[in-house]
């Protein structure tokens, strides 16, 4: 005969079974670990495009091959090691911009905090991808005719980034997107219930 204490206890009105909080809470943190997942691989893409842009578009200095292994600037006094970081340093921020936003929207909004470490994480990985794609292209060609050392020939140096601080900007733009957004709705929220009591 079996006991009392074996049989299950039914659920009363408005309760959930034993162990459905549980399950619940497991379901929610592997929902939101699938997010952070997809939020830091969807702004890595957003890296990938940004550093083949900024190859694209940032100009790199005349070089003048003096001999083998041997580069010289041609012109001293160019500016486009500077218009080159500001490039990077542009594409940072839209980038930043744009993931802080879609995160937000396709993710924060329904899985909180996990999401939103998506987005700084993957920001600041779309960053160095983005540095890396771009200081990449062209490099080998470079090396190879610096190589060959023939003097006199002419060669556009690959895109270096100056400063590391630029690396911080993709992330940095992404929290504050995202966080704002919510700081706005979270303010909004708040005023409404103030106005909604006697």
């Amino acid at each position: 005969m079996a006991q009392p204490s074996q049989l299950p206890l039914p659920a009363g009105p408005g309760q959930s079974p034993p162990g459905d909080g549980q399950r619940a809470a497991g379901r929610g943190l592997g929902a939101g670990l699938v997010a952070l997942a997809a939020v830091v691989a969807g702004t890595a893409l957003l890296g990938v495009a940004a550093g083949f842009l900024w190859a694209a578009v940032a100009p790199r200095p005349l070089i003048v091959v003096l001999g083998p292994g041997a580069p010289y600037v041609a012109n001293q006094e160019t500016s486009a090691f500077i218009v080159a970081d500001g490039w990077f340093t542009l594409l940072a921020v839209a980038g930043g911009i744009i993931s802080g936003l879609l995160g937000y929207a396709l993710a924060v909004r329904r899985h909180g905090a996990l999401a939103m470490a998506g987005i700084l994480a993957g920001g600041a990985a779309a960053a160095l991808i983005a540095k890396w794609i771009g200081q990449r292209s062209g490099a080998a060609a470079y090396h190879h005719a610096l190589a060959l050392g023939r003097p006199g020939a002419l060669l556009h140096q690959p895109l270096m980034l100056g400063g590391r601080g630029a690396l911080a900007l993709w992330p940095l733009a992404a929290g504050l997107v995202a966080g704002g957004i919510e700081a706005v709705i979270v303010l909004r929220e708040r005023r409404s219930r103030a106005a909604a009591r006697p």
